[in-house]
Order: C-alpha cells, then structure tokens, then sequence
C-alpha cells in the first residue's frame, strides 16, 4: 500500500477535504508513524480560521492539521535509536531540533528551531500515517498500561495542563488553587491539582463544566457569569476564609479569563496562563500592574511539555493517579472531522473528540 487517507485544508474557513495522498517517505533520523488516535483540538479550530497572524503563523496550502498523535511506529530511518517498528508512542506536538540552546537545557517545547505537524508536509495527525522528523526526541514510547487513546487525549492539552499545573504553576499538596475555564485544558488541570494534593476551585459559565470539576474533585466551583475579574477576585476569597489563593491557572487566554485567574491569587501568588487569545484580543490585553507589584504577584506563560517531562506524567498515568482517556467524550471517523469543527464556535464538544476511525 503506497498511498492513505487525510482530511486536508486547502483554504482557510472553507470545507475540509477527505483525500487520498501518498504516504510520506522518511528520511534518516525520521519516523514513520501508523496513526490509531488523533484528537480534534480548539487549536486546530483557530489555525483553520486563520487565527495567530498577528503571531506571524501562516499555515503551508494544503495541509492536514491534526497535532494530538498516538499511534504505533511503523519504520524508522538509519539514524533513529530507541525506536523500532511496533513502538507504542505519543508524538508532542512541538517536533524540537535537539540541539539548540533550548533544548539543550531541556527546554524542547519551546525549541528555537520547532516545527509543528500542520507545518510540515505529511507530519499532520488528521491521517493514516504521520513522518516525525528527529524521532529518536519527538516520539516518546508509551509504558505497557498506557494506550495510544491516552496518548492522543494528553497529545496537547492534557500536557499542557500538567506543565502549568506542575512545573509553572508548581502546585504543592495542600495549596488552594483556582482554574479559571473548565474546557480541555481546564478539566485536565482539575484532575491533575487534585492528584497532586491541592485543593481546587473550578470557574467558569457553564454549570456542566462545573458539575464536570466537582467531579473530578475540584471543593469548590464558582459560576462567573456576568461578574467582572474583580467580582470573581472577591467571590473566590469568600470561597477560601476571605484570603486568595496560592496558585491560579488561566485555561482559556481572553481577557476576561485571565484577570480573572489574576485577581484570584493572595499576595506573593502565581499564576500561569496557558490560553492563547483569538481575534477579540489578537495577543495584548491590559493588566492591573500596580495590583501585581503591590501583592508581588507572579505570571508565568505555560507551552505544552518538553520531553523530559513526559516520563514523569506518563508514571502517574502508569500508575492510576491520572486518567487522560477519562476526558474522550466522542471516538469519530476522519469523515466526521468537519461536522466536529462546525460545532466548536458553540463550544458544543465537551471533553475530547478522538478520531479512532481512519480507513
């Protein structure tokens, strides 16, 4: 079999196209990846709109979006070590060079040299086959209890989450800790401050996703519906004995959001934003500095997970304390990908949306 089937972009905002391509050839250090689950991300919504311009991303025409992969290696090329054919792996998807200062501190997320799926020819999870180039660094071999289900569910942003949680925001047990959006991100980031001992106060507008935190152990939950940041900011205090709390995590990236994971901390507390903004706010917003020099507050970006890292959250994936596959709502068939996309400007796909269906 030479060729495979993609679902590809060849203009912004219009249908997506179901495909038949050749299946890429790899080069020496590249892999060659058989696809088994691939998630339908936000990101994936706002690259297909055109989003992050004012970043300098334009996306290459065609191409096949898809960034969260896991999936079973198929070949490798003849520089690839610890990888062979039928290698369970998760595929990050920040594909990083290895060598540049970044990564040489073990910083590969974010890679002075990174390159994303949708960016590459052939490297889109949207497909029956992926090509991930510096393979030997950018697939991560799954334990024996992890499934490639999971591996696309923690793909972007249950990884994403964890980072936040646990190393920018780093969360200790016994901390309260307010998430602010109980999207993908969020949920994960509730489930992953509570395995980590914090206890969590989940925000956002809509009563489902505050049931959804309840029960993924989140103490408190705060509908912030019509209340401004600083309304929020209050509300929490008078869920935590009048006092901020030590750690928030801005989940969602509009402003709104952000302040209002801000004006949630007590004095010296931090915060880390992993939400990226859309047209509304095209990257800026304004923020309270005198608040944050007078409570020494601290605001720390968070982007997806360097590799280094994934053995950490796949032990506690191994080990029953975290369950990303808990958040897959919907498996769907590469035919179903566009009527996924329709729905997103409603935020009408709670939890994740996994294609497990690709021929």
């Amino acid at each position: 079999m030479t060729t495979m089937r993609t679902v590809r972009v060849d203009t912004l905002r219009e249908p997506l196209k179901i495909c038949r391509v050749n299946i890429p050839e790899i080069g020496d250090d590249e892999a060659l990846v058989r696809v088994t689950a691939s998630g339908i991300c936000r990101t994936d919504w706002h690259l297909w709109n055109g989003d992050w311009a004012w970043l300098g991303l334009k996306l290459p025409m065609p191409t096949t979006l898809g960034h969260e992969i896991g999936g079973v290696v198929e070949k490798v090329g003849s520089r690839v070590k610890g990888l062979t054919a039928g290698t369970r792996v998760s595929v990050p998807f920040n594909f990083a060079c290895g060598c540049c200062p970044q990564c040489r501190k073990g910083s590969q997320n974010i890679c002075d040299d990174a390159s994303w799926p949708f960016m590459l020819e052939g490297s889109g999870g949207w497909s029956e086959y992926v090509r991930v180039p510096n393979a030997s660094l950018n697939c991560v071999p799954l334990p024996e209890s992890v499934t490639e289900l999971d591996a696309a569910a923690l793909g972007c942003r249950y990884m994403t989450a964890y980072r936040a949680v646990a190393s920018r925001a780093n969360v200790k047990g016994g901390e309260k800790v307010a998430i602010v959006g109980l999207g993908g991100v969020g949920l994960a980031a509730v489930e992953i401050a509570v395995a980590l001992g914090a206890q969590v106060i989940g925000i956002d507008t809509r009563e489902a996703q505050l049931k959804a935190a309840a029960k993924l152990g989140a103490v408190a939950t705060l509908n912030s519906s019509g209340l401004t940041p600083e309304q929020a900011g209050e509300k929490v205090r008078a869920l935590n004995n009048g006092t901020g709390v030590s750690a928030s995590i801005d989940a969602v990236g509009v402003s709104n959001a952000t302040l209002t994971a801000l004006e949630s901390l007590m004095k010296g507390g931090r915060m880390a934003t992993v939400g990226l903004s859309s047209e509304e706010d095209k990257g800026l917003l304004t923020i309270p500095i005198d608040k944050l020099v007078f409570s020494e507050w601290s605001i720390a970006g968070s982007l997806g997970n360097p590799q280094p890292e994934y053995a950490k959250l796949l032990s506690m994936i191994d080990a029953g304390r975290l369950n990303p596959s808990q958040h897959v709502t919907e498996q769907v068939s590469l035919e179903d990908v566009q009527s996924v996309m329709d729905r997103m400007p409603k935020f009408d796909t709670n939890g994740y949306v996994i294609i497990t269906k690709f021929d």
